[in-house]
């Protein structure tokens, strides 16, 4: 056959000596006119543009990649380096060694492919002599780097032999130690330039990426460069300054630390950046954005120049957006929503760019990828989470999306799958229906949850439970598929929870209080679960923030609310956390605080102690509402209201009626109440009312009147009064108010009544002590709820009160409940006698409490005004 009627004979002629040289020099011949062309290029596309300007319309048309790869092997390939290595010696530049390592990556790009398991086990063992030294040339050695590389030849490919994996580190190793002689200052130095510098450092982050680890050699591999970039960075064009980012934020990736001379160097290519701005290709500028972007989330600052530079580059987005890619466009889009996470303000531009985005890729919808996918719905989401509006082109998209979820089900990795989920969860609770779209979208994704389970990190299970309880809280049924991904996943936390973060464990654990919320029932495994989880918060505490330290407490306390015991895992949580409240008082928004003021209440319900640490607590969260006044949504304002309420004599009376002000003052914000905020703001106002009413009163202050809180207990009253109500403490709520205002209300409550032991106890020895005492147990008075005992010729009613009716169960500070009830009673002008039940242990307090009842009895006279009902 004619060697070049194939296109190959005439690269890559058969064995003979006579063909092998003239190969060599016609290959050769090439390499000096365009390797130094080819050295800031990587990837497909320009290695395609390298073999259409230098290859022969023969060589362009067709290719052998079989007969390609032979070649690269034969013996006399090596041959031929080992006689130009001995030949020169120590003035050998290495410049035939670099030639074929460009010839590897040629291949590979023909091939379309990185090598494959068998080319790597065929050619690297035959690599052994292939040893790069100290006195090749910075280009020969930069072009080997980056040549390999390309080819993938460090990749590490399963069950490859001991020889290849021995081989490939000796040739790494080796080229980095050549490296880094080469990059120590001094004349030797002097011949570093950019291309090759960006080639380099191109090479170095996809070889991390491609698994190689950060080694102490390779860390100071890629020290040493940074320096020059610096140096050099006048000399970049835009193509080397996306390819530098992206390098360097591909490496802080994988953890590169962030230096000083890092620093340097990024901030030398950033500098390049707006300069350049006319010059960047789609691909450089989404490359640009997803390295700021990925800088920026690791730490670097987003200063005043980043964002010039940020800004700058967005007309080229709107310019160019026609010509971006499916990847591209998800970069650019991940980068956006990243930078926006981080700070970057949503400006009219950064929108347009946005909305010019989306509906590329409505029109490419069908060409992006699994990864492409996932990123995509990931940045929407965060984008709307960050004050991007669900626009009708954002909703368009995420329709036109998220049926490729179920297309492209079988490729997407663990992080793709909780990224998707945390996404779709994230776009519902912005106001997102649940379309049936989604609801499919969620159905394929919940059954590879449990096929990928044991590869789910740390990060993917925490966002996967976020998002589920997420969905559930706002719709999603809790369906048999669903708990068994929950029932999957709980394990895999339990067995990696020394690696999550305190940001990881307040999301898994608010997660698990918001699904026993929804009815999911809080089963030994979840259970095992969150005391696993708690376990951790006292190593970790100094990582909460102040948003973390709020759902850590609310979820604590709502999984108390549903049966969780009090541990001794969940006390010391408690306890550890609230220092951390004080500390963080100023950084919690509105409904932070709320969350962690109906916290508090709902862990002493139900049986935390009343610690002094907690007294100083409460004041701190307090001190902060009057700055956040304006800032208080129906809900926060409600819970506020509440919580205040319900903690009784723990709240300073003036600190109390100062938030009764504060919110009062918010008018506007009472239209938004829905009937459950309705409730809980007047049952919240009426035992903020009557905790001053008591106080009051034993002033004897007879002219005292609580205008304010009346004011506003009218209002809530007069909303609710047309209103159908659910259920008996609806009811009951109601009730009190009308007795309250002096007004009659037309339900008749049905009050559960029960008689304790030690009520039953006392009311024995106290008609041992007078015989023919009238006593009537459990009387509901005024509509009110039942009394414990009540002495109708002499208008007092005596409470026997048990721990339940005081904050902290400590005998000595009552609760809003208890408060309101023995103030309705006062109004109503019974007498009312209050005994702490510990002070009937003893037969000493006992036989007092007698005596002053019977006192009191005397004192009073049978028609004093009233008439019991």
């Amino acid at each position: 056959m004619n060697a070049g009627a194939t296109g190959t004979g005439k690269r890559y002629p058969g064995s003979g000596h006579r063909a092998c040289h003239s190969d060599h020099h016609t290959t050769s011949a090439k390499h000096r006119k365009c390797s130094v062309r080819s050295q800031i290029t990587y990837g497909k596309q320009h290695l395609d543009n390298y073999e259409s300007r230098y290859s022969s319309p023969a060589e362009r048309r067709s290719v052998a990649p079989a007969h390609d790869f032979n070649h690269l092997i034969h013996p006399e390939q090596f041959e031929k380096l080992k006689k130009k290595s001995d030949y020169s010696g120590i003035h050998y530049d290495g410049k035939a060694h670099s030639n074929y390592a460009a010839s590897v990556k040629r291949y590979t790009s023909t091939c379309k492919r990185p090598l494959n398991r068998d080319e790597q086990n065929r050619l690297i063992p035959l690599l052994y002599s292939f040893k790069p030294a100290k006195n090749w040339s910075w280009r020969s050695l930069t072009t080997t780097a980056h040549s390999f590389t390309s080819a993938g030849l460090f990749i590490p490919q399963p069950h490859t032999t001991q020889t290849v994996r021995h081989t490939r580190r000796s040739l790494l190793s080796n080229l980095l130690d050549a490296l880094l002689h080469k990059c120590q200052p001094g004349p030797k130095a002097r011949d570093i330039d950019a291309m090759g510098l960006a080639n380099l450092l191109w090479a170095m982050a996809k070889l991390v990426d491609n698994g190689q680890p950060l080694t102490p050699q390779f860390t100071e591999t890629v020290a040493t460069l940074l320096p020059h970039v610096n140096a050099l960075k006048d000399q970049f064009k835009a193509q080397g300054i996306a390819n530098q980012l992206w390098a360097l934020a591909k490496l802080v990736d994988y953890d590169l630390p962030m230096t000083p001379e890092f620093t340097k160097a990024f901030t030398a290519l950033q500098s390049r950046v707006i300069p350049l701005k006319a010059s960047f290709t789609p691909q450089e500028i989404a490359n640009l954005l997803w390295a700021i972007a990925k800088l920026v989330d690791k730490g670097q600052p987003l200063t005043s120049e980043l964002q010039k530079a940020i800004a700058d580059m967005l007309p080229c987005v709107i310019a160019l957006q026609a010509n971006f890619k499916p990847q591209e466009i998800a970069n650019l889009l991940w980068a956006m929503a990243k930078l926006v996470d981080n700070s970057q303000p949503l400006t009219a531009p950064f929108e347009e760019a946005v909305a010019d985005l989306l509906s590329r890729v409505y029109t490419l919808r069908d060409e992006f990828k699994a990864q492409g996918i996932a990123n995509l719905l990931w940045a929407m989401a965060k984008l709307v989470d960050n004050g991007q509006p669900l626009t009708g082109q954002l909703k368009k998209t995420l329709t036109a999306l998220v049926p490729r979820v179920s297309a492209m089900k079988a490729q997407l990795t663990p992080q793709h799958i909780a990224n998707l989920l945390w996404a779709m969860a994230k776009l519902m609770d912005k106001g997102q229906p649940l379309t049936p779209g989604i609801k499919k979208a969620i159905t394929t994704l919940l059954p590879w949850v449990i096929v990928l389970k044991a590869e789910f990190k740390p990060q993917e299970i925490a966002n996967v439970l976020w998002a589920v309880a997420k969905l559930v809280d706002n719709g999603q049924l809790l369906t048999p598929e669903l708990k068994n991904t929950l029932t999957a996943l709980l394990p895999n936390t339990c067995a990696h929870i020394d690696q999550f973060t305190a940001q990881h464990i307040a999301n898994v654990l608010w997660a698990m209080a918001k699904l026993v919320e929804n009815e999911h029932r809080l089963t030994p495994a979840l259970k095992e679960t969150v005391t696993a989880l708690l376990s951790r918060v006292h190593a970790l505490i100094d990582q909460f923030n102040a948003q973390g330290i709020a759902n850590l407490l609310w979820a604590v306390a709502k999984l108390v609310d549903y049966g969780q015991k009090l541990t001794r895992e969940l006390k010391q949580a408690i306890t550890t956390s609230l220092p951390h409240v004080r500390a963080l008082r100023n950084h919690f928004n509105p409904q932070e605080l709320a969350n962690l003021l109906s916290a508090t209440v709902k862990l002493l319900e139900k049986g935390q102690p009343l610690t002094p640490e907690l007294k100083k607590t409460l004041p701190a969260l307090l001190s902060r509402v009057s700055a956040l006044k304006e800032d208080f949504n129906a809900k926060s304002i409600a819970n506020l209201l509440w919580s205040t309420g319900s903690l009784g004599e723990l709240i300073d009376t003036e600190a109390a009626g100062t938030l009764a002000e504060t919110l009062q003052s918010e008018t506007d914000i009472y239209p938004q109440f829905t009937q459950q905020d309705l409730l809980m703001s007047l049952w919240g106002l009426l035992a903020g009312s009557a905790r001053r009413y008591l106080e009051k009163h034993q002033e004897q202050d007879v002219h005292y009147k609580d205008d304010i809180p009346d004011c506003l207990i009218r209002k809530l009253f007069s909303r609710l009064e047309n209103i159908p109500l659910n259920d008996e403490l609806e009811k009951t709520i109601m009730i009190l108010a009308a007795s309250w205002l002096g007004r009659k209300y037309p339900f008749k409550p049905l009050y559960q009544t029960t008689n304790s032991i030690s009520q039953s106890h006392f009311l024995a020895q106290l008609q041992r002590a007078l015989p023919s005492l009238k006593v009537e147990q459990e009387k509901s008075l005024n509509a009110l709820p039942p009394v414990d005992l009540f002495l109708p010729e002499h208008n007092i009613v005596i409470e026997i009160q048990g721990p339940s009716h005081y904050v902290g169960r400590d005998f000595q500070t009552r609760n809003g409940s208890t408060l309101l009830k023995t103030a309705l009673l006062l109004r109503a002008r019974y007498d009312v006698i209050e005994i702490p039940v510990n002070q009937l242990d003893s037969p000493d307090t006992a036989e007092a409490w007698i005596d002053h009842i019977l006192c009191r009895a005397g004192e009073r006279s049978v028609n004093d005004g009233f008439v019991s009902q």
